[in-house]
């Protein structure tokens, strides 16, 4: 994958993640947020189906590691970011939930013996300073706050997932029937706990579409991509402009505070995504082996 590819597509991927936050809180006014992402994964997930169908098929245990997937990405990721915002803003989710590439490289080191550089950690470390600006330096702890923070581990634990097993899977296939699994987990919850009743009209509709068409299909489309063909830790270090994002789009779209510290940690964001990447490619050139002990 050339490099203009490779960063074209993280942006793409991570700008429809940052976005999908303030369409759903939009989305939120006409439906309760476990049945609202679970229309929106079912949508996804059957539209997939169909263009999948000829494609190879998952076997065998294939079935439960996909759907392990789609519990942990889908329900647990999306389920508690969308919960969360009962009681914290689209934006304050958004950072809270993609504190997720610190997590990749802790969970990396502690589960899957995989061995990080010092330069990636700084990195990671310089773009969670860039999320914590953004965020003003200051968190208002409530259960959104903690709801969030399960949403980011999902996240870490999916990622190092996928990594893992997705090589056995045909891309398009895996995002198919991880959201199937996980748009059903969400269809329990939603009966399970709260009164799923859905609200049509022209905005709820266009709200689903957008979620389904671009900030499923696309968006998982193009993360499980990147993730089976680069280290997860270096595509994730990408994540951390999905706050960004999400900040920036839910000041257009919702009309949430925007400051100008956001400015300041979008620019440590960009510079941990420098740091990760730039201490990658000298590993390489350095020695082919040092880099295949940094892969999960």
């Amino acid at each position: 994958m050339s490099t203009m590819r490779y960063l074209s597509l993280l942006l793409l991927t991570t700008f429809l993640m940052g976005i999908a936050f303030p369409i759903g809180r939009i989305g939120l006014d006409y439906a309760p947020p476990f049945l609202l992402m679970a229309i929106r994964y079912l949508i996804a997930g059957g539209i997939m189906a169909v263009i999948v169908a000829r494609r190879q098929q998952p076997r065998g245990i294939q079935w439960l590691q996909a759907s392990v997937i789609g519990l942990l990405q889908s329900t647990g990721v999306m389920g508690c970011c969308y919960f969360s915002m009962r009681w914290i803003t689209s934006s304050e989710s958004a950072i809270l939930t993609f504190v997720n590439p610190l997590l990749v490289i802790v969970l990396g080191s502690l589960f899957t013996k995989a061995s990080y550089r010092v330069g990636q950690w700084l990195g990671v470390a310089v773009g969670f300073v860039g999320v914590a600006v953004t965020f003003g330096f200051h968190v208002n702890l409530s259960p959104g706050t903690f709801i969030c923070l399960a949403a980011a581990f999902c996240f870490a634990a999916a990622t190092l997932l996928i990594k893992r097993w997705g090589a056995a899977f045909d891309t398009m296939v895996l995002t198919t029937y991880q959201m199937l699994a996980g748009g059903i987990g969400l269809l329990l919850l939603s009966a399970l706990a709260e009164k799923p009743v859905f609200e049509w009209n022209s905005t709820s509709i266009s709200v689903v579409l957008l979620l389904a068409l671009f900030c499923s299909i696309v968006q998982f489309s193009g993360w499980y991509y990147l993730l089976q063909n680069g280290d997860a830790a270096k595509t994730s270090s990408f994540l951390f402009l999905a706050p960004f994002f999400g900040v920036l789009t839910s000041w257009m779209l919702l009309g949430e505070q925007l400051h100008l510290y956001v400015a300041v940690g979008g620019a440590f964001i960009c510079a941990g995504i420098f740091l990760v990447n730039r201490q990658g490619r000298k590993s390489r050139s350095a020695s082919s082996g040092k880099a295949a002990a940094a892969e999960i």
